[in-house]
């Protein structure tokens, strides 16, 4: 995978078609809302207000958790079949059957809100309309997802269904007793094991204020100065080109959580430095797609299935923060040692990276962008839940956008700009749409745990694999990380996540693994989703961007991410791996730290074929082993391992001294 530098001087311009086909990867997986004009656009903007607004009252106030969730969920289907066309030929286009399916999933909910008592009380015998509305219910989630995920998870959940069902006619060891229409409308509809269970709790708490959070910021430009930023901070170097995107992908990351978001963003301003650097197309692609990745697993805000980590655990969600601070350190290390090896072994070209102003002077008007980021940190360490902590990171963030008239989130009308196209009046928008995606795919998940819970699947699969296994800890983590990179070809991150959460953690936990490593361990592989085809958006949409072959971009993407993402197995394969969590012995916190850095920092040298110069291949394979060694935290490994990393230091040493070669 050799890149081909382009001349430096050669200007790179992005065409709008590249930008417009990129744009629609990043609608793959949020969705292809439509946009209307006139009555129907004020009419779905104050929808869409209303309900970022109940949410941030929600927040603050009292609502009961059955209400608030059925409430959220009325408001996600209601707002999916108004602007998520069926197909695509309706798009820009109200059709009679989407206002039907629009007002019977609020008539869903208002059925169930009317009698609330009565209601939950006939969950084991339901009658005739709960009956109806419940097989209502199952069928609007499953075209709402259809709406805004695709076929692919629709299809997986409905299989699900099947199997709920098909229990007696299923071969040995899946059979099971088997549940009719009565007992899953029962368990789906009118409880909150269901529908209503813990993912769609998540959305409708955490997600959205966040989603919310994340609108308001961009809203209030904060996007844009996270790249100036950036750009000004890492001039000055060969390695300036890749440092900015590392850099800047961690701050856009961190409030958007959305990796092909980030991937777009970012490539759109910097891919023509990228390019005048000496970067070929696919290579650029895979670092810009590499980059985006990291906003999934990137603090304080992580992506959407971070959240069900807290609710699964029932730990708070400042406990999912800071156990993703180490491996985050240890993605953008490999990163930064990806970049900084690309620029000694290609010869990069040294960028002039131009802003209009000094990073001190920029720092200076616009850094209040960054207290509200650090706010929502700080809040929760002195003892607000993580809902209260980004309320009131929402507000401190509107409130400081009016220390600028170029950020202010105004909401007074003009003579140019009516009330429904104001800043602030976009910003609660953006949020709520933002959201709908994922909340479809939550409400979803929640017939998959559904079914899971009624028929024990998570216990009879965990118990295939383990046996499959042996009853070896190291097989069995392989093979479940194989099943979540499966599960995640074929569904978003958050899915993946739920999916194989319930079905796949069991398998893990039987063999002593702690409860959090097991998730985590799920999380970080169903991230691979983003990079893995056939679903690989965020490599599909740098391609789009650069130019270049998409499956060359996804191979470049694995390069850069290829080291990191062996992390995981550190978290499972020995008591002390823990310690990359931030949890066990400060001691054991420590070595496994600092070996997994310098394990990576092997991979990384091992993978580029390159460390203070060009290694043989003898060189390579010892990196290699030597950076896999020292990720497993045992002393056996980590001694093999220094030992492996040391010869091909004092090998180099010997060679050429310390000079880049």
């Amino acid at each position: 995978m050799a890149e081909s530098n382009p001349p430096a001087e050669q200007e790179v311009v992005i065409s709008e078609e590249a930008l417009k086909r990129a744009e629609e990867y990043i609608e793959e997986e949020e969705g292809a809302a439509s946009h209307f004009k006139g009555w129907l656009e004020i009419f779905l903007t104050a929808v869409a207000v209303a309900m970022s607004l109940f949410h941030l009252y929600s927040a603050y106030g009292i609502v009961p958790t059955q209400i608030l969730r059925a409430i959220h969920v009325g408001f996600v289907l209601f707002l999916c079949f108004l602007l998520f066309p069926a197909a695509k030929r309706f798009r820009d286009r109200l059709m009679w059957f989407d206002v039907v399916l629009s007002l019977l999933g609020v008539a869903v909910i208002a059925y169930l809100l009317i009698d609330f008592d009565d209601f939950i009380e006939r969950a084991v015998t339901p009658n005739q309309w709960d009956i109806f509305f419940g097989v209502a219910l199952m069928l609007l989630v499953l075209e709402a997802t259809r709406r805004t995920s695709g076929w692919i998870l629709t299809i997986v959940v409905a299989a699900f269904v099947v199997y709920a069902m098909a229990g007696p006619q299923l071969p040995a060891p899946w059979t099971h007793r088997g549940y009719d229409v009565e007992r899953l409308v029962g368990h789906m509809y009118m409880t909150l094991e269901g529908i209503f269970g813990t993912a769609i709790d998540v959305s409708a708490t955490f997600i959205i204020l966040f989603t919310i959070y994340g609108a308001v910021l961009q809203f209030s430009g904060a996007g844009k100065f996270f790249i100036d930023f950036s750009f000004a901070a890492t001039g000055g170097t060969h390695a300036a080109a890749g440092r900015t995107i590392v850099l800047s992908s961690f701050l856009l990351g961190g409030p958007s959580g959305s990796g092909v978001a980030t991937t777009v963003t970012l490539g759109s301003v910097a891919y023509p430095m990228l390019a005048k650097a000496g970067y070929s197309k696919e290579a650029a692609g895979g670092l810009l797609a590499a980059g985006g990745l990291g906003a999934i697993i990137s603090p304080p805000v992580l992506g959407a299935a971070a959240f069900l980590i807290a609710e699964f655990l029932k730990i708070s969600y400042l406990d999912v923060i800071l156990m993703a601070v180490i491996p985050t350190c240890l993605y953008y290390l490999s990163l930064f040692l990806m970049v900084e090896l690309d620029s000694r072994r290609f010869a990069m070209h040294e960028v002039e990276i131009r802003t209009r102003e000094s990073l001190w002077q920029m720092t200076k008007e616009y850094g209040f962008h960054f207290i509200s980021l650090l706010a929502i940190v700080v809040f929760m360490v002195l003892g607000f839940t993580p809902i209260i902590a980004v309320f009131w990171a929402t507000i401190l963030a509107a409130g400081m956008s009016f220390l600028r008239r170029d950020t202010a989130l105004k909401f007074i009308p003009t003579r140019d700009t009516p009330i429904y196209r104001t800043r602030l009046v976009e910003a609660l928008k953006a949020g709520s749409v933002g959201v709908l995606g994922v909340a479809a795919t939550c409400a979803s998940a929640g017939i998959i745990v559904g079914v899971v819970t009624l028929t024990g699947l998570g216990l009879k699969f965990s118990s295939i694999v383990i046996e499959l296994a042996g009853g070896n800890l190291v097989l069995t983590a392989v093979y479940t990380a194989l099943v979540v990179w499966t599960v995640g070809l074929a569904v978003p991150v958050t899915a993946s996540y739920i999916i194989c959460a319930v079905i796949a953690a069991p398998a893990l936990t039987k063999l002593g693994v702690p409860e959090f490593a097991a998730h985590m361990f799920i999380f970080y592989y169903a991230v691979l989703s983003e990079v893995s085809p056939p679903t690989a958006l965020s490599p599909f949409a740098a391609a789009a961007i650069t130019g270049g072959d998409p499956y060359k971009t996804t191979l470049f993407s694995w390069k850069y991410t290829l080291p990191a993402f062996l992390v995981p197995f550190g978290f499972v394969l020995d008591p002390a791996g823990v310690g990359l969590l931030l949890k066990g012995s400060v001691l054991d916190m420590i070595h496994t730290t600092i070996t997994a850095f310098v394990g990576i920092a092997a991979l990384a040298g091992g993978v580029q074929g390159w460390l203070f110069r060009r290694t043989v291949l003898l060189e390579r394979m010892m990196l290699i082993a030597a950076g896999l060694l020292l990720v497993y935290p045992a002393a056996w490994s980590d001694f093999i391992g220094l030992g492996l990393a040391g010869a091909v230091v004092a090998a180099q040493f010997w060679k050429r001294g310390l000079s880049p070669g």
